[in-house]
């Protein structure tokens, strides 16, 4: 049988894959429905300004794993990055994550950090036990005021649900810190690649038995020509959109440009649900190497993702579980392909995790290939996630 496989999407998780099946001797086909490669990762310079631009939305590297760190900086020149946001609540601006500065400011106060523990602590609402949902997570977290101030609007534009119908997960991820810690990533590597994501995953796919094709789709049923089909596209997709379609979030840009600088930091959240965006980007902060006179910036509007919109975020609710559980079975027996990626497992995924798994996967890949074992369709579970 042939040692071509086939790779549907050309962002990070299909071209690490792509790369590490090039180098164990496999002939590779990428398909990508896009114009370019790097998937929500792509990053492009503005003709008018000159700036490089996240095209959709800002990506800043960060991860603990080391072999990860290795893999992206043998393959592109990493510049130091620490992402820093800012947030305007009540006509004032703020440092996220909230943490001791944030927490002084907001209350007028100039407590210590264990002050402000205590303080914090004092705020907390006790009588919830093991919280529920988002809003009963935040406010045993931070209380009230600063669950209202930064958390509630935000949340509510964001995802379209009240935060007492997000699981309490999501929040679990941000975190609070009593000291004046601003980097809003814990991480020990943090950057930028210097010459943009799009450059990164070029170089990632520049193998002499990697193919890529732009612009055009895989169709699913194309698996029978290949030895192994890796499906980073929607799961949902891939079976025609059969059960019905899985929930994400999508988002719009509206741009500004304008001479100088206009917000003078690269993020700024808008907590406020009278403000109908989430926050504004400007791009040229995430380059603090180069040198721009005129600035472009993306306001960002988040809304239900319908047919034609690119997905961003999985809306992962009780109520979907039971979708997702029949598309994973569905995956399960489905012979001669894998699914992989955000996209693939319906898995919100750091870019790190995802080149992590696209390592992974290669090898697990590999492996049962020499044992000639069955190849899992699933290296990572959607539904345990």
């Amino acid at each position: 049988m042939t040692m071509r496989v086939a790779i549907a999407g050309a962002g990070i998780t299909g071209a690490v894959l792509a790369r590490q099946l090039a180098e164990a001797g496999y002939a590779v086909d990428v398909f990508e429905e896009r114009r370019h490669v790097a998937g929500n990762c792509h990053t492009a310079r503005d003709p008018d300004t000159g700036v490089m631009v996240h095209v959709y939305g800002p990506h800043i590297f960060h991860t603990d794993n080391e072999r990860v760190w290795a893999y992206v900086n043998a393959h592109g020149q990493f510049e130091p990055y620490v992402n820093r946001v800012k947030a305007q609540a009540g006509g004032r601006v703020f440092t996220l994550p909230i943490n001791l500065l944030t927490i002084n400011q907001f209350f007028g106060q100039t407590l210590s950090p264990r002050g402000a523990a205590e303080f914090v602590g004092s705020l907390a609402e006790r009588a919830i036990g093991e919280p529920r949902n988002f809003e009963e997570q935040a406010l045993k977290l931070v209380g009230r005021e600063l669950y209202e101030a930064f958390f509630e609007g935000y949340t509510l534009k964001q995802w379209g649900l009240h935060p007492r119908e997000l699981p309490a997960s999501i929040l679990r991820r941000l975190p609070v810190r009593f000291s004046y810690d601003d980097n809003y990533f814990a991480h020990r590597f943090q950057g930028m690649p210097r010459r943009g994501y799009t450059d990164l995953v070029e170089r990632i796919l520049a193998h002499p038995s990697i193919a890529v094709s732009l612009g055009t789709r895989l169709d699913p049923s194309a698996a029978r020509e290949y030895r192994h089909l890796f499906w980073s596209g929607p799961l949902d997709a891939f079976f025609d959109y059969s059960l019905g379609r899985l929930p994400y979030r999508t988002l719009e840009f509206e741009p500004v440009r304008a001479d100088g600088d206009f917000q003078g930091c690269a993020v700024m959240n808008y907590c406020e649900r009278s403000v109908p965006y989430t926050r504004v980007a400007e791009h040229k902060h995430f380059s603090p190497w180069e040198q721009h006179d005129r600035t472009i910036c993306f306001r960002e509007y988040s809304r239900a993702c319908g047919p034609g919109d690119t997905p961003f975020y999985p809306v992962r609710l009780a109520q979907q579980e039971h979708l997702l559980q029949r598309y994973s079975a569905l995956a399960c027996a489905t012979r001669g392909v894998s699914f992989v990626g955000r996209l693939g497992t319906y898995r919100y995924l750091d870019m790190d995790v995802s080149v992590g798994e696209a390592l992974s996967a290669a090898e697990r890949f590999v492996e049962c290939e020499r044992a000639g074992a069955p190849v899992p369709q699933f290296f990572n579970d959607p539904v345990a996630h």
